[in-house]
């Protein structure tokens, strides 16, 4: 009785584990796959979402598949043949076969290694386009560095950027020369030799040749907010010359955006917003997006020196670019009623897909998590919640998606109540075991 009981409870909690992270479900990036038309690769607040139909289709990976859970979105990338990278706390997840199976990066190698990477928190997440995989690691009590694998992610080898008190936020390789790339640092609080205390600080380097030499770029335009930090949303194509570097909740709530088209060594603020930046896409011909979810869209007609508010575009937790073709992130609800749409010209938006519209979990084989949890125990939990068929998935666009209170609603309430049950049921049978002892 008591091992069906504990059979029982691993279900439910596998079933409720699903939106256990209390946040509202919602797309948070989307990736494509380089020289691919037809893969698209949607972040969302519960796992990622992979299409290999040009979004007619879309199929889920769970978090214990992809190896996080908690309120955390993975960086991801993906490679020519289809590699996905994730980041998270543990390292750098890799999967080879198309996301039924993900292993940590360097995790097979002796932790003397120089390069290894594994069971620390891998921050910054980048792919040149000579497909080295660039990672950044940002660790409390212990060197970081800045590292870089030219076997997709078989091994790595650090950079030179090794120090204990820099945590390495961010990297972006310019998208026309594999050998530049940009990473920014947040120096955490110091005690100085009087007692007194040294305020964090960030730090933002360059390298041409691949990370054999690095140039210390000027932070002095900056300005910068109490918990000072920089990230890299945009390297414009070319030699990599022209960049964003977004100060992060500089302006109150909002952020700052900055831009240089010397490599770095000069910066100039284009933009200040009342919200969080979520993306910047650099396009040809000059025009440059911004995203933000409260505040909608900006546009820049001028290569990014001036933006306008783009009235017409939806509220975007995240904005991508795919060979001219415009997707961004919905909060699948209204005004948008999309969790991914589609547009050519950043005006009028069609849907792609809302999570109604998901056809089921990413098919692997037995043994594997995605079988064996994603969809075995937590598909059925993920179904309920959005509404979707037995038979999987219905075409966006289509009615919202039931409303049981956001990630954490009805099911998940009532699903904490059996747990609750279920727990008082196994202390009762152990207190009656012990007093017949």
């Amino acid at each position: 009785m008591r091992s069906m009981l504990i059979g029982v409870l691993l279900l439910v909690v596998a079933s409720a584990s699903v939106h256990a992270n209390g946040r509202f479900p919602s797309s948070v990036s989307v990736h494509f796959r380089p020289g691919n038309a037809n893969d698209i690769y949607l972040g969302t607040t519960f796992g990622l979402l992979v299409s290999h139909d040009d979004g007619a289709g879309f199929y889920w990976l769970c978090e214990q598949n992809i190896g996080y859970q908690g309120t955390f979105d993975p960086r991801y990338r993906v490679a020519s043949d289809g590699t996905i990278y994730a980041s998270t706390f543990e390292g750098l997840r890799v999967s080879r076969d198309g996301g039924c199976s993900f292993q940590t990066a360097t995790a097979d190698r002796p932790n003397t290694d120089p390069g290894y990477i594994a069971d620390v928190w891998v921050d910054g997440l980048d792919v040149g386009p000579d497909g080295a995989v660039w990672v950044t690691t940002a660790e409390a009590g212990r060197p970081n560095d800045v590292y870089r694998s030219t076997d997709a992610g078989v091994t790595f080898a650090p950079l030179g950027r090794a120090s204990p008190v820099i945590w390495w936020k961010d990297v972006a390789v310019a998208p026309g020369q594999g050998g530049r790339a940009y990473v920014t640092g947040y120096h955490v609080t110091q005690t100085d030799p009087d007692g007194g205390t040294i305020s964090p600080t960030v730090h933002l380097y360059r390298t041409d040749d691949s990370g054999q030499n690095w140039t210390q770029l000027p932070i002095t335009s900056f300005t910068l907010g109490t918990s000072p930090l920089l990230l890299i949303p945009a390297v414009a194509p070319g030699d990599g010359s022209t960049l964003f570097v977004r100060s992060v909740r500089a302006a109150g709530l909002g952020d700052r955006l900055y831009r240089s088209t010397d490599a770095g060594l000069t910066w100039a603020e284009v933009l200040v917003t009342t919200d969080t930046i979520r993306d910047v896409v650099v396009r040809t011909g000059g025009e440059v997006l911004v995203a933000t979810v409260e505040g909608g869209m900006s546009r820049s007609t001028d290569g990014g020196q001036t933006f306008q508010p783009l009235a017409s575009a939806p509220k975007a937790a995240c904005l991508g670019d795919r060979n001219g073709t415009l997707f961004a992130c919905g909060a699948n609800w209204e005004p948008d009623f999309f969790t991914l749409g589609r547009s050519t010209d950043a005006a009028s938006w069609s849907a792609v897909l809302r999570f109604v519209g998901i056809k089921g979990p990413l098919s692997c084989p037995a043994g594997t998590d995605q079988r064996d949890v994603c969809e075995a125990l937590q598909w059925p939990a993920l179904r309920e919640q959005f509404g979707i068929p037995d038979e999987g998935g219905v075409d966006a666009p289509g009615p919202p998606p039931r409303d049981n209170g956001g990630c954490c609603g009805a099911s998940s309430s009532h699903s904490s109540i059996v747990i609750a049950a279920l727990l008082v049921g196994l202390l009762g049978l152990r207190t009656r075991r012990r007093g017949t002892a």
